[in-house]
C-alpha cells in the first residue's frame, strides 16, 4: 500500500474515512427499524416466529452498539480490516434474523445490500468483493433452508418456487449492481477531488510567484538608497586616498561592487515590475508570456492577432490574471508536445467577445478521447498508434483539466476539436489534422476596459 503524498486523497486509504461513531448511529437506526418491523409483524399481523432466538440476536446487536459507544472515542476511525469486520458482523446478524423470519421470502431481505453498498464507497475493491461474495453465499443458503413465517392458526406463509428464485436473483443482482455503482461513484469523486486540489495548487503556485515578484521589486527599490550612499562614500574615499595606492584600490573595488549591486537590483526591480506590478497588459504581451517557456523547444510558435467582425483595429488590454496565464501555458505546452513543427496562437476580437485558438500540425486528439477531454485522469487508450507518436508520454488528462478549470473561472468557454484541412483563420496554412483548442471570453470579463486599446500588431513571429 502506497502512502499518499501531502494533500492527496488516496483511494488505497479509504478505510480510514469511516468514523466509528457514524457507523454506530447508522446501526442504531437499522436496529430500531428491525425491532419495529418485528413488533408490527407479531402484534398487528399476527405472524409467528421463534421470538426467543430473534430477540437474542437483537440483544447481541444492541450490545455491540453499546460496547462501541462506551469503549471508543467519538473520533475513532476504522481501519480497512476493522470496517470490513463490522460490515461482516452486520451481514451475519441480518442473515440470522432472515433465517428465523422467512428467509429469502422476507421482504426485508433486500437490506443485505446496504452494508455492501457502503463498503463499496468506503473500502478498497478487494474488501468489497469479499463482502459481496459472503452476502451472496449467505443469501443463497437461506433461500434453500429457513424457518417459514406462520399465521396465528399455524398456516405457513410461503411463495411459489419461481417467486423465491426471483427474489434471490433480484437480491444477487442488486448486490452486484449497487457495489459496482457505489464504487464507481466514489472513485470518480476521489479523482475529481484530487484534480481540483491539483488545480488549486497550480493556481496557488502561480499566485506565489506573482507575489514573490512584487517582493523583489519592492526590495530593489528599498535597497537603492543605502546602496547609493555606499557608492558616494566609497568614491569620496577613493579620492582622498590618492596618496595611498593600496588603500585606494580597495576603495575603487567598493565603488565597482556598488555599481554591480546597482545593476543587479535594477534588473530585479524591472523583472518584478514586469511580472507582477503590471496588472494589465496588451493581449499580445499576455500570449507571449504564456508561451515563453515553450518557445525554445524545437517547434515554431507563431502568433496571429487581428480584429474580427465589428472589432476595433487595436488589440484589447486584458487582465494579467494567473489563471489565464497558467491555463494558456498548459494548452500551449500540450500543442508544442504533439506538434510536428508548428504551433499557431491565433486571436481575434469584436466589441463583445475575445476568441483565442491554439492550433498545431501534429496528429490531433485521439478521436475516442474527444468526448472526455477536460476530465481528469483519463485512462482510455483507444488509439493504438498513440504510443509511437509520443513514446514516453504518460499523461492522464490532468493538465488539460487544470487549464480548463482555471480558464473557465475567468469566464472562458473551451472547445476541443481536430482540424480537417486548411483553416480560414490561418491564411496559407497547409492541410492540417492537428488539435485545435478554441477559447472564447465575453470581452467585459477579461478586458480592462473593452474600449481601452493599444496599437495594432496583426502578425508577430518568434
Amino acid at each position: 500500500m502506497q502512502t499518499p503524498t501531502f494533500g492527496e486523497i488516496s483511494q488505497d486509504h479509504r478505510g480510514e474515512w469511516v468514523r466509528l461513531r457514524t457507523m454506530t448511529y447508522l446501526r442504531m437506526v437499522a436496529l430500531a427499524g428491525q425491532a419495529a418491523a418485528l413488533l408490527v409483524a407479531h402484534f398487528h399481523f399476527g405472524l409467528r416466529y421463534d421470538a426467543a432466538l430473534v430477540w437474542v440476536i437483537m440483544a447481541a446487536a444492541a450490545l455491540s452498539i453499546l460496547v462501541s459507544l462506551a469503549l471508543f472515542p467519538q473520533t475513532k476511525r476504522l481501519s480497512e480490516t476493522e470496517a470490513m469486520l463490522t460490515f461482516l458482523f452486520d451481514i451475519a446478524l441480518l442473515v440470522c434474523l432472515l433465517y428465523l423470519t422467512g428467509g429469502i421470502t422476507n421482504p426485508f431481505a433486500l437490506l443485505v445490500m446496504g452494508p455492501v453498498a457502503v463498503s463499496a464507497m468506503a473500502l478498497r475493491p478487494r474488501s468489497t468483493l469479499m463482502l459481496a461474495l459472503v452476502a451472496i453465499a449467505l443469501m443463497t443458503l437461506i433461500s434453500l433452508t429457513y424457518q417459514p413465517l406462520r399465521l396465528a392458526d399455524g398456516t405457513v406463509l410461503g411463495v411459489p418456487p419461481l417467486f423465491a428464485f426471483g427474489f434471490w436473483a433480484a437480491i444477487v443482482i442488486g448486490i452486484a449492481f449497487q457495489a459496482f455503482y457505489a464504487h464507481r461513484v466514489a472513485a470518480e469523486a476521489v479523482s475529481m477531488a484530487n484534480a481540483l486540489l491539483a488545480a488549486q495548487m497550480a493556481l496557488s503556485r502561480e499566485q506565489k510567484l506573482t507575489d514573490l515578484g512584487g517582493v523583489v521589486a519592492a526590495t530593489a527599490h528599498e535597497l537603492g538608497t543605502p546602496l547609493a550612499t555606499i557608492k558616494l562614500v566609497s568614491s569620496e574615499l577613493a579620492e582622498e586616498l590618492r596618496d595611498h595606492p593600496e588603500l585606494r584600490e580597495d576603495a575603487r573595488l567598493l565603488v565597482e561592487q556598488a555599481d554591480r549591486c546597482r545593476d543587479i537590483l535594477r534588473s530585479m526591480g524591472r523583472a518584478g515590475k514586469d511580472d507582477t506590478l503590471l496588472r494589465r497588459a496588451p493581449l499580445e504581451t499576455v500570449l507571449n508570456e504564456a508561451a515563453e517557456p515553450h518557445r525554445d523547444r524545437g517547434k515554431v510558435v507563431q502568433f496571429l492577432l487581428a480584429p474580427g467582425a465589428g472589432g476595433e483595429s487595436a488589440q484589447p488590454v486584458v487582465l494579467r490574471r494567473p489563471e489565464v496565464i497558467h491555463g494558456l501555458r498548459n494548452l500551449i505546452q500540450n500543442a508544442v508536445d504533439f506538434a510536428a513543427s508548428m504551433v499557431w496562437v491565433q486571436a481575434e476580437w469584436s466589441d463583445t467577445t475575445l476568441v483565442i485558438r491554439i492550433i498545431d500540425d501534429g496528429p490531433g486528439f485521439p478521436p475516442g478521447l474527444l468526448g472526455y477531454l477536460g476530465e481528469p485522469f483519463i485512462r482510455r487508450r483507444r488509439d493504438p498508434d498513440r504510443p509511437r507518436r509520443r513514446p514516453d508520454y504518460e499523461g492522464m488528462g490532468l493538465g488539460l483539466f487544470i487549464a480548463k478549470t482555471l480558464l473557465e473561472r475567468t469566464g472562458a468557454r473551451l472547445d476541443f476539436r481536430n482540424c480537417d484541412g486548411p483553416l480560414a483563420v490561418l491564411p496559407g496554412s497547409p492541410r492540417l489534422q492537428g488539435a485545435r483548442v478554441t477559447l472564447e471570453w465575453p470581452l467585459a470579463r477579461i478586458a480592462v476596459q473593452p474600449r481601452e486599446m493599444l496599437a495594432p500588431n496583426p502578425e508577430i513571429s518568434p
